[in-house]
């Protein structure tokens, strides 16, 4: 399993904006380079992509919670 941290601390969006499909979904292959969420900072919206090549992915935490700088948002399989 890879997980993919937190950038930054801010709050976690698995969608670009609300009523929108999220970027992915658990259970999604994922590739290098695929936005698997957004962390806004401030009114700033910051893009987490993923950084390993994977079959499946798992969110570890759930739309719109609150994450710290280098807290696991999701695992790659």
């Amino acid at each position: 399993m890879t997980q993919i941290l937190s950038p930054l601390p801010g709050t976690f969006y698995r969608s670009a904006s609300p009523g929108t499909p999220p970027f992915k979904n658990d259970g999604d292959d994922v590739a290098v380079g695929d936005v698997i969420g957004l962390i806004e900072v401030m009114k700033s919206f910051h893009e987490v992509k993923a950084d390993a090549v994977g079959k499946s992915i798992r969110f570890l935490v759930d739309n719109e919670d609150p994450v710290m700088a280098g807290a696991p948002l999701a695992e790659i399989g």
